[in-house]
């Protein structure tokens, strides 16, 4: 049986649930499901979403967003590696950029991924200039090598100083380790990062390294699995960048997929917005086990060159921002040491789950409290593997474990521990728009995830957003991201050069080399597309300055050449530097640090009235009777919604709960909502 080439699936696995988007591009249909993920063996829940679309054969396509990569970081299991380094450079990892966790503490409490007695040296030396003043000894590299392995590595990174001036010893270190290192696991900073700043490159270089075997790994399985269902489709990867990769690449550079999941649903969130007339926004994805918020401005997702995992574990590739917090359905309520109410960011996951699950949990989670107001309808759990929610068993968790503790009746802390949660978001919130300028009474709040529309009033209310955008399936909006997102492919290198010694001839020829070994990437991934993109940019600063400004360059790759000028340059430059500083420094020489270029392979247009309501849709179809719902201290009677029912120009006054299969949407009562021409929910507060 052949793959059907206009039939494509999202697969986005979160900590708790997996979601698919099912998408048949020839006749405009889709499908959505929802399973349980399962921790530790993620390719069962994986395999389980995607039969739910019937014979894997008849697939064309499958994208994933995953957060192996990002997991692992967080927990620290990622593979023991080996690092050869410039002698005297090994400590790099740990020296970072002289920061600490606790800044007045007397010693620092950082541990590297590579131990140092897997940190070794080899003698050479490569200038700042690029020249070669101590050459490479491959013997000396094969024994190092030989070394590591001796000592249980498993994976291999090799970064010398000054490498990304010239790479050729690091290349010819590269292909001597290959002679004796047994596995693909293997890789330089040349490969990964050729751009300065010796710390940043060795991290994102290591961190790779440290995720080759468990991403690699975790590919594998998947692959091996597709096979035997005899899917013979392609299978790709979403990037933290809000791309698509193949899986050959995600094998190479792994360190890419740190924040996959998340992207895929700030790409989703972001078109779906922007095609609703909202295109400025936050997106909040609440699923099982954290918060992540992303600002789209101008319907444009923010890219930062580089992101902060944890503390000391720094990757430099271009990454949509994203915040994430540790406040999830499943995250577990307690009163610490100080009796005050903690939620979070400890997590219950998907096994054993929330208490409601009956799975042996104990502690109550914000899912359970939930539940108890009311908000959840424990007769019809979403998943769909849960016949019904335990109550009362929720509700005895969180007496035992919090209103006891605070003297409070089960109902007020159910309440303050939603309470908390809502803070915690709002924090985040504020901290990716008020903190950086931004006034939030021009942003509409998107929530998505399991839990996001749960939410929605505490993120309008709290914050002082102007709406909230609720989209048609939110509980399965990240894996929707995964169908829609680009195929795009990111490369920096370091050009140190000075303006005013421009030579617009080098510089085109070096722009146009990195524009076709960019685009050849995005023409090997197979997916289809409408064209390819070539993006330029470059970052730069006057001299005498550390830090860089981003200066986008509008020219495009025509013919063999760019166009580039000085001029165009500096035009570029002082208008970037002007928007980030509000001044210029005349006569102050300005520097080209690096050049970064982006292939971005756009994908076929993705009709989201698809996802409207249809023409039978109704509000007396869609009413579902109420029940009580407690707010605010007490208990109100709800009206209840079949939400996916309700017509497009609806209007539904708070309080009221709208019910889906992935998803509940919460109407405060002083909030009211509307369904717009794409079946969006848009909730305001009543005039």
């Amino acid at each position: 049986m052949n793959a059907v080439v206009g039939k494509i699936v999202g697969v986005d696995v979160g900590g708790t649930f997996t979601d698919l988007f099912y998408y048949d591009e020839d006749a405009a249909r889709f499908r959505t499901a929802k399973v349980p993920s399962n921790r530790g063996d993620e390719a069962t829940g994986f395999l389980e979403g995607l039969k739910t679309f019937g014979a894997l054969a008849q697939l064309g396509s499958i994208v994933h967003g995953t957060t192996v990569g990002t997991n692992a970081l967080l927990e620290r299991k990622g593979a023991r590696i080996g690092l050869i380094t410039t002698r005297g450079f090994r400590d790099v990892l740990e020296m970072r950029r002289r920061d600490r966790r606790n800044t007045w503490g007397l010693w620092g409490d950082f541990v590297p991924v590579i131990d140092r007695d897997l940190r070794l040296e080899v003698g050479e030396r490569t200038m700042a200039d690029g020249t070669i003043r101590e050459e490479i000894n491959s013997d000396e590299v094969k024994e190092i090598a030989r070394i590591l392995l001796a000592r249980g590595a498993e994976a291999l990174a090799i970064v010398f100083i000054n490498a990304y001036a010239s790479p050729a010893n690091e290349l010819k270190a590269l292909a001597a380790a290959r002679e004796v290192w047994p596995n693909e696991n293997i890789e330089c900073s040349a490969q990964i990062l050729p751009e300065i700043r010796e710390f940043e490159r060795t991290s994102t270089t290591a961190l790779n390294a440290y995720l080759q075997p468990v991403v690699g790994s975790y590919l594998g399985k998947l692959n091996q699995a597709l096979a035997q269902e005899k899917f013979s489709g392609k299978f790709h990867i979403v990037q933290s960048n809000g791309g698509v990769m193949s899986t050959a690449t995600a094998r190479r550079l792994p360190v890419r997929t740190a924040l996959s999941g998340p992207a895929a649903g700030v790409i989703a969130a972001a078109a779906i917005a922007k095609a609703a007339g909202f295109p400025d926004v936050i997106t909040g994805d609440l699923g099982g086990t954290s918060f992540d918020v992303s600002i789209v401005i101008d319907g444009e997702t923010a890219l930062a060159a580089q992101t902060t995992i944890d503390f000391g574990l720094v990757i430099r590739t271009p990454m949509i921002e994203i915040t994430t917090i540790g406040a999830g359905g499943g995250s577990i309520a307690r009163v610490d040491a100080g009796g005050l109410l903690q939620v979070g960011p400890e997590s219950a996951g998907s096994r054993p789950g929330p208490v409601a699950y009956g799975q042996g949990n104990t502690r109550p989670t914000l899912t359970d409290a939930n539940v108890v107001l009311g908000r959840i309808n424990a007769e019809r759990p979403i998943g769909g593997k849960l016949a019904r929610l335990d109550v009362e068993a929720a509700k005895a968790a969180i007496a035992k474990h919090v209103a006891e503790p605070l003297a409070l009746d089960p109902m007020q802390a159910a309440e303050a521990i939603v309470r908390v949660a809502n803070g915690r978001m709002a924090g985040a919130i504020r901290l990716v728009s008020i903190e950086r300028g931004h006034d939030p009474s021009r942003f509409a709040a998107v929530p998505f995830g399991g839990g996001g529309a749960l939410h929605v009033g505490a993120l309008i209310k709290d914050v002082g957003l102007k709406a909230a955008l609720v989209p048609r399936y939110p509980g399965v909006t990240s894996a929707l991201g995964c169908v829609i997102a680009d195929i795009r492919h990111d490369q920096v290198q370091t050009v140190n050069l000075l303006l005013d010694q421009l030579d617009d001839t080098a510089l085109d020829q070096r722009m146009v080399e990195e524009g076709e070994a960019s685009r050849a990437v995005v023409e090997e991934a197979g997916l289809s597309v409408e064209r390819i993109d070539i993006l330029f940019g470059l970052d730069m600063h006057y001299v005498g300055q550390t830090h860089t400004v981003s200066v986008p360059l509008h020219v495009s790759l025509q013919n063999g050449t760019t166009g580039i000028t000085a001029s165009i340059v500096r035009e570029a430059f002082e208008r970037a530097y002007q928007a980030s500083f509000s001044r210029l420094l005349p006569g102050v020489p300005a520097k080209i640090v690096n050049l970064r270029t982006a292939a971005v392979g756009r994908r076929p247009h993705f009709d989201l009235s698809a996802l409207a309501p249809e023409a039978s849709a109704s509000l007396e179809k869609a009413r579902l009777g109420s029940r009580p719902v407690w707010f605010d201290g007490g208990w109100h009677d709800t009206a209840i919604y079949a939400r996916l029912d309700l017509p497009i120009g609806a209007v539904v006054h708070g309080p009221a709960i709208l019910e889906q299969p992935d998803a509940t949407t919460v109407i405060d009562p002083d909030l009211v909502a509307r369904v717009d021409d794409f079946g969006n929910i848009i909730v305001e507060r009543a005039v």
